[in-house]
């Protein structure tokens, strides 16, 4: 009977659109990627919409990718974790971010000798890079030419290199993590693709004290207090790095309850300025959309969809109190 249930109000929420897609991954609850892209549709007077498929099941995903109710023109999906790197073997074609990354948080459809190719993209770098730029008045200054830092060791930490290296003209990107594995295994990744030239594993608060300040910090860390050795360390050659003399400025891409951290707030108070993860949700959000509708970034509504996310984020940390 719950199945039956479930199964029926999945119909009835493709029945109030014309066309649909779907945010493929798990513990979707939360996730403000629907609202976001409804904004955007109502902007373009399009009955559209994304919903929720909370599995990690690939083949229900393209079976039901395959239905003539997914949206277009090359239907769009966004793809989350953990299913990110295990869509990649079902892609027919991928684009170089997509590739280089090796992580799909983006699908789409086009169209090869009459027949339809599933496509995938990594909008996540180009959340990440265009955070900086809509936000950083003076790049040159803050951050060009100098060192930058990664914090973390997964995949969206892969995605911040690529885009430091590829996009913002930074020197060499320090790495800081709780697991040195991890970060042994990012640095072979990023090798093996291309783009992991003057990585550097900062691993001493000895070795934190002798480099040089970065320009630009991407934080991609849960907003949890330090618990074990090996986090209260990353979290002390953290601090190391924010006290330099060169106040930069911070992406913390952690958004989930809140965008607004222990680490940001930290950041903040030694004099750096700290851009929400909201904003790197909005902009891969917006350059999904350019796949999904064929439009082009200057015709989708980003200041309506910032306005509207910050509401959203501000009602639900009033909800919280």
């Amino acid at each position: 009977m719950a199945v039956s249930s479930r199964a029926s109000t999945k119909d009835m929420e493709r029945a109030a659109f014309d066309k649909h897609g779907y945010l493929f991954g798990q513990k979707l609850t939360h996730s403000l990627s629907p609202f976001l892209h409804q904004l955007i549709y109502d902007h373009l007077n399009l009955r559209w919409g994304q919903l929720r498929l909370d599995s990690s099941d690939l083949q229900l995903f393209l079976d039901l990718a395959q239905h003539p109710s997914c949206y277009g023109p090359h239907l769009g999906a966004s793809v989350t974790m953990p299913n990110k790197v295990a869509i990649i073997p079902y892609l027919d074609e991928m684009t170089d971010e997509c590739r280089d990354v090796g992580a799909c948080n983006t699908v789409f459809f086009k169209q090869r000798d009459g027949r339809r190719i599933l496509c995938g993209t990594n909008t996540d770098v180009i959340g990440i890079r265009d955070s900086f730029f809509y936000n950083v008045k003076d790049p040159a200054f803050v951050y060009h030419n100098r060192p930058a830092l990664v914090i973390g060791g997964g995949g969206a930490a892969r995605s911040a290199i690529y885009a430091l290296r590829k996009w913002m003209n930074v020197k060499e990107i320090y790495l800081v993590n709780r697991d040195a594995s991890e970060v042994g295994a990012v640095i072979r990744d990023c090798v093996s693709r291309g783009y992991g030239q003057d990585l550097l594993h900062i691993s001493t608060a000895e070795q934190a004290r002798g480099v040089a300040g970065p320009g630009a910090i991407v934080a991609c860390v849960p907003d949890f207090k330090p618990q074990t050795a090996e986090e209260k360390l990353a979290r002390y050659i953290t601090e190391i790095m924010l006290d330099k003399k060169h106040k930069g400025v911070m992406l913390e891409m952690c958004y989930n309850p809140t965008p607004f951290t222990a680490l940001g707030m930290l950041a903040e108070e030694k004099g750096w300025n700290v851009i929400l993860g909201t904003e790197a949700l909005i902009w891969q959000g917006l350059e999904q959309d350019t796949y999904w509708t064929g439009s082009t970034i200057d015709r989708l509504p980003a200041e309506k969809v910032k306005a509207a996310i910050a509401a959203n984020v501000a009602q639900r940390s009033q909800a919280k109190l």
